[in-house]
C-alpha cells in the first residue's frame, strides 16, 4: 500500500481548544484534498463523539478518503474504518479479531525495539515518533530526531508515518529522512481559521 505524503489527524482536544466544530473541520480537511483522515479522541467515547465520528466517516466515504479511528477497534468496526493503535492499546493481532475483513491497521512505535517488535504484528503500516518535540500529547516519548529516523527506516518495508512536531518548515526534511508520510495535528488549525486553505498549503508543499 502507498500513502499520500500528508496524513492529517483530527484531534478532538486540539479542535476544542481552537473552538472548531469537529464535523466542519473534517469537511474542511477533505475539501482541501486530503486522501486520508484520522479521528483522534483520547477521552471518553460518548454517544455524541460517536455521532460526530459517524458523520465524518460518511464524509470520508463520499470523498473516497480513508477514514481511520485512533485506538478503538470496536468503533472502527462499527464505522467500517481503519484503526490506528498505540503501544498500550489492543495488539494488532487482537484487533484483527474485531475489525471487518480487509480493514487496515496502523501501529505506533517510538524506538528501535518497538519498531523491530512490530514486524511480528499484522499491521499494514507503522508510525514512528515523536520526530520532534510535540505539545499535542501528554508525557510524550523522547524525540526520535531525523538522524535516528534515517537509521531506523531500513528496519521495515511497511509504510512509515512520521509524527510529532512536524510543520510545513521541517516536513520535507522528514520525508528526505525516509518517512513515507507526515502526520499533522496542530498545524491543521491556522490562526486565520481557514482549515481548508491550510490543508491545500500542505498538499501543495509536496506537489
Amino acid at each position: 500500500m502507498r500513502f499520500t505524503l500528508f496524513y492529517p489527524i483530527l484531534d478532538t482536544g486540539t479542535a476544542a481548544r481552537h473552538g472548531v466544530d469537529l464535523v466542519e473541520a473534517g469537511a474542511s480537511i477533505l475539501e482541501g484534498g486530503a486522501g486520508i483522515l484520522q479521528f483522534r479522541h483520547k477521552g471518553f467515547f460518548s454517544r455524541e463523539i460517536f455521532r460526530q465520528a459517524k458523520q465524518i466517516a460518511a464524509l470520508c466515504q463520499d470523498a473516497n478518503a480513508l477514514f481511520v479511528i485512533d485506538d478503538r477497534a470496536d468503533i472502527a468496526r462499527l464505522l467500517g474504518a481503519a484503526v490506528h493503535l498505540g503501544q498500550d492499546d489492543l495488539a494488532p493481532a487482537d484487533a484483527r479479531l474485531v475489525l471487518r475483513e480487509g480493514a487496515l491497521i496502523g501501529f505506533s512505535t517510538h524506538n528501535e525495539a518497538q519498531l523491530r517488535a512490530a514486524a511480528a504484528e499484522p499491521a499494514d503500516y507503522l508510525a514512528i515518533g515523536p520526530i520532534f518535540g510535540t505539545s499535542t500529547k501528554i508525557n510524550p516519548d523522547p524525540a526520535v530526531g531525523l538522524d535516528e529516523l534515517r537509521r531506523l527506516r531500513p528496519l521495515t518495508a511497511r509504510p512509515l508515518i512520521a509524527i510529532g512536531g512536524i510543520t510545513r518548515e521541517n516536513a520535507r526534511s522528514v520525508i528526505q529522512a525516509g518517512a513515507d508520510s507526515v502526520a499533522v495535528i496542530g498545524d491543521l488549525f491556522p490562526e486565520h481559521g481557514d482549515i481548508r486553505l491550510r490543508v491545500e498549503e500542505w498538499i501543495h508543499l509536496f506537489s
